[in-house]
């Protein structure tokens, strides 16, 4: 097989039903190139998802795990699975347009260092705005805030193909993310710790530090929804994002930055946690002093994964990790788009 789209579905019914039909309609490749294989993951749904599946959608091969397993660990184990020489990790809510796969399977063919890439990904309710969750590709600053191409913390630019050129990323979005999948299973798939959120950028950057490149491919468009599991303001989202944060930089920092940027994130993360207080946003505040204990609990568990991730390193200066503050720049440098930076 040469792609396996998966899904992977958690009492997503309605996601599913709106949005798996132009999965299926659209992902075809000519037969010179290979055979396409939709898949959905689902992880252990209460809703109607696996009787809408058999019922309206025959040719979808579905994986039916016996509880959530999350994102990352969801993932892994529909990949265990599968035998692909690339797959496509696909979230629920993207709509995708006529021939989307066949400029991501020639570059990659074409481009045998890249190991993963994206899709230009747009708002599905703007669509003439890049979408939060990873526009044209997306960057990380020196203590590990990202940011993409397109998109940078609450400002969305509109796509004036002002991104299109073909650049090195240091991560590509989950909502639409290609990869070799023998390369994936190599450095060890998605961090099932992580449950959901910063996995990807967490696998990338693992990719990155070993050799392989990430790029992302401007003719080919998806729409994502976005924020559809978990909203921006859900506690347990930011509680997430700001674990998982620190437990990626600690695995992947370099020993010379490693005390230096935790040491400065502590201090960004309280003030994180006082703006939340002053919004009014008490259960957000509460979040990220509870992932920074549980980030503190967890880093013992995490040192194994770091040595190996140091060991098996080819090179530790990642050019598109910043050496700036992001933070610094947008709202002291005022540099609210990715051009000004």
């Amino acid at each position: 097989m040469k792609v396996a789209v998966v899904i992977l579905n958690w009492n997503g019914e309605q996601m599913l039903r709106q949005f798996l039909p132009s999965v299926v309609a659209h992902s075809v490749l000519p037969h010179s190139i290979g055979e396409v294989v939709v898949y959905v993951a689902d992880n252990g749904s209460t809703d109607g998802s696996l009787t809408l599946l058999a019922n309206e959608f025959p040719t979808v091969r579905t994986i039916v795990f016996d509880k959530n397993y999350g994102f990352a660990d969801g993932y892994n184990k529909a990949f265990e699975q599968i035998d692909a020489e690339y797959a496509i990790l696909l979230n629920s809510d993207v709509e995708v347009t006529p021939d989307w796969l066949i400029p991501l399977v020639e570059y990659m063919d074409a481009h045998s260092q890249v190991a993963a890439c994206q899709p230009k990904l747009m708002a599905y309710h703007q669509k003439d705005e890049f979408e939060y969750a990873g526009g044209m590709g997306g960057y990380l600053d020196r203590y590990g805030y990202p940011y993409c191409r397109g998109r940078i913390f609450d400002t969305i630019e509109k796509d004036h193909h002002q991104y299109d050129a073909d650049v090195p990323l240091l991560w590509a979005t989950g909502a639409c993310l290609m990869v070799r999948l023998a390369v994936y299973k190599e450095v060890g798939g998605l961090d099932g710790r992580f449950f959901a959120h910063m996995e990807e950028i967490d696998l990338c950057w693992r990719l990155r530090c070993r050799g392989y490149e990430v790029r992302s491919v401007a003719s080919s468009t998806v729409y994502h929804v976005g924020g559809a599991t978990l909203n921006a303001g859900n506690p347990r989202k930011t509680f997430l994002n700001f674990r998982n944060n620190l437990l990626m930089l600690y695995k992947n920092l370099p020993e010379s930055d490693l005390f230096s940027v935790l040491f400065v994130r502590s201090v960004l993360d309280y003030v994180a946690a006082a703006m939340f207080l002053l919004k009014g946003e008490w259960g957000s505040a509460k979040a990220v002093f509870r992932a920074r204990r549980e980030f503190r609990k967890l880093k013992g568990e995490f040192r194994v994964s770091r040595e190996e991730n140091l060991r098996h390193a080819t090179s530790m200066d990642i050019p598109e990790r910043t050496s700036f503050s992001i933070l610094w720049r947008y709202h002291a440098g005022r540099c609210h788009t990715f051009d000004k930076l």
